[in-house]
């Protein structure tokens, strides 16, 4: 079975990809049904989870003033497929940020926190930070900035502000129906549960949504900062200076060759970064919202 989704659910891309939505779509759900069977996953659990964050976190309430002069930590992050490796991209050709990938250092220390990080005493959060500056530090090869691209830090807002409170938060956003679409027909390398059956794939992303909001609510508008994928493509060099100044950089035109800057990429998008700005992603769910029911009913969105 194994096996079979990992050319199934490639072929189906690829088909879609050459122009044949109908046969594409019969292998992109064949291939995610198999794939979900293989999977443990309770979206009615994951729903409670999202929400027991934002509770434990109900308020921005950093363990200690940012007192240390240094590395600034940089987290992008977002749903898979929502346009952080590109955010990381254009950041990372500035010559003062050094793009240091999905980083796991951050998880390794909440996990040493306890079931209940947001319960844990200042004191340990102040030291997991130290702990973590440490690490970016020795990374950043003299630069000033250090990006954290792990997509999935979005569920962690909370306890990254707790642990870093000097740290920049960029959330990147994109269509949910185009962001959902192109999870679906990703075979992730890392677990993504989630995104093997529409309909819960619709839910999760409403989840991410709501739990999205009580950031935007929480959080101080100079530590938190929301980039839209559509935006970027609009205009890249309007958004890549506003990303700077929020990180506080100054412009470099660096930003605007990305897709020229010669670094290390590990992720499903290597290939977009490696080429100019192109918008023909935008939009891209109306052309195949026949074949997405189950999702676009569970996102709210009716079809074209």
């Amino acid at each position: 079975m194994g096996c079979g989704v990992k050319y199934i659910i490639p072929l189906g891309k690829a088909l879609l990809d050459a122009g044949d939505p109908d046969e594409a779509f019969h292998h992109l759900h064949r291939g995610n049904g198999l794939k979900r069977s293989t999977q443990s996953y309770d979206a009615d659990s994951t729903s409670n989870w999202m929400r027991s964050i934002a509770t434990s976190f109900a308020e921005d309430a950093p363990a200690a003033a940012e007192s240390e002069p240094g590395v600034v930590p940089v987290f992008v992050l977002g749903m898979p497929r929502s346009g952080t490796s590109l955010v990381e991209q254009i950041l990372a050709s500035h010559p003062a940020v050094h793009g240091a990938g999905e980083m796991r250092a951050r998880q390794r220390l909440a996990d040493n926190l306890g079931t209940s990080p947001a319960a844990a005493p200042p004191e340990r959060l102040v030291a997991a930070g130290k702990t973590y500056r440490a690490k970016v530090t020795d990374l950043a090869r003299g630069k000033s900035h250090v990006i954290d691209k792990m997509p999935a830090n979005f569920l962690h807002v909370g306890l990254i502000r707790r642990m870093l409170p000097g740290a920049r938060i960029i959330h990147c956003r994109r269509d949910p129906a185009d962001t959902c679409l192109s999870c679906y027909t990703q075979l992730f390398i890392d677990a993504q549960p989630f995104t093997y059956d529409l309909t819960e794939l619709g839910r999760f992303h409403v989840d991410y949504q709501a739990l999205m909001a009580h950031w935007r609510a929480t959080l101080p508008q100079s530590a938190f900062l929301e980039v839209d994928y559509e935006a970027v493509v609009a205009d890249v060099e309007a958004q890549a200076r506003r990303m700077l100044d929020f990180v506080g950089l100054p412009w470099n035109e660096a930003c605007l060759a990305f897709h020229r800057t010669e670094r290390p990429v590990r992720t499903a998008s290597v290939n977009q970064v490696r080429q100019p700005i192109y918008a023909g992603s935008v939009g891209r769910w109306r052309r195949y919202a026949s074949h997405l029911g189950p999702l676009l009913r569970e996102l709210g969105i009716e079809r074209p």
